[in-house]
């Protein structure tokens, strides 16, 4: 058991959110009990997630998808207050970590995906980014697009839509990656002279930018990509303190 002040301020440390211009408040979202005996890690705070949290009896839910969003409409009414009542009538505390949980460079979404798909760093997608969010680096192995198409489904347990950006039979050396929705950001894997970008998501425009530009694209899923920084700092506070840690997966095929 621990005090939630201790684990918000163990979070604040390793996260450092002060650092980054987010599009929600990253930290404590809603307060709950002051003792914390169980964390539920998810990657979003749906009710479903909720739901499950009760069910396990959290004390409190870390998630990198929370409330509060700029330019949301701030009236608590509809799914909004159904959550917020779950959260406020069971006194379970919600934590939330966006940009913070992407970047960390050993337990965040871009740095479990290096360890996880084979990746090394090299350096920040957007040169001169700091902190950096995506990375640039080199495939440990080289392969083929389909190849890399099989690791991920095998990984991320999600089949990515692949654009390839030429026919060529060349070998992926240099990739760029950024989980969720940062498929925009190809321009900058364009720009750091990359084989091919990853992300987590795809639009209309980014196929031409793939085949106009000849680089290779892998949308492996917004919620996919983004599973593994929140399990990984939730191990971490188990390891830390006498508190226990379980990851519930809410399925999302997007």
């Amino acid at each position: 058991m621990e005090k939630l002040q201790t684990v918000l301020d163990a979070l604040n440390a390793l996260l450092e959110p002060w650092r980054f211009k987010d599009y929600c408040p990253n930290g404590l979202q809603v307060e709950g009990k002051n003792e914390i005996r169980k964390i539920v890690t998810g990657v979003t705070a749906c009710q479903a997630l909720i739901d499950k949290a009760l069910e396990e009896s959290a004390d409190m839910i870390l998630v990198h998808h929370g409330y509060f969003w700029k330019g949301e409409d701030a009236c608590i009414v509809g799914t909004k207050k159904k959550r917020l009542a779950s959260l406020i009538n069971n006194d379970i505390s919600l934590v939330a970590y966006h940009l913070p949980l992407d970047a960390h460079p050993e337990l965040g979404n871009n740095a479990r995906l290096a360890t996880l798909l084979g990746f090394n760093i090299k350096q920040a997608l957007v040169s001169g980014e700091e902190p950096a969010i995506g990375f640039i680096g080199e495939l440990e192995e080289p392969c083929s697009t389909k190849e890399l198409a099989q690791r991920i489904e095998t990984v991320l347990q999600r089949k990515p839509t692949l654009i390839s950006g030429h026919d060529r039979d060349e070998k992926i050396r240099r990739i760029g990656w950024c989980s969720g929705a940062a498929q925009t950001y190809i321009d900058q894997a364009v720009l750091q002279g990359m084989d091919a970008y990853l992300s987590g998501e795809i639009s209309e425009h980014t196929v031409h930018a793939a085949r106009e530009n000849g680089i290779h694209y892998f949308a492996a899923g917004h919620h996919a990509t983004e599973r593994y920084g929140v399990q990984a700092v939730g191990q971490y506070l188990a390891d830390k303190f006498a508190v226990e840690h379980q990851f519930i997966e809410i399925d999302n095929p997007v």
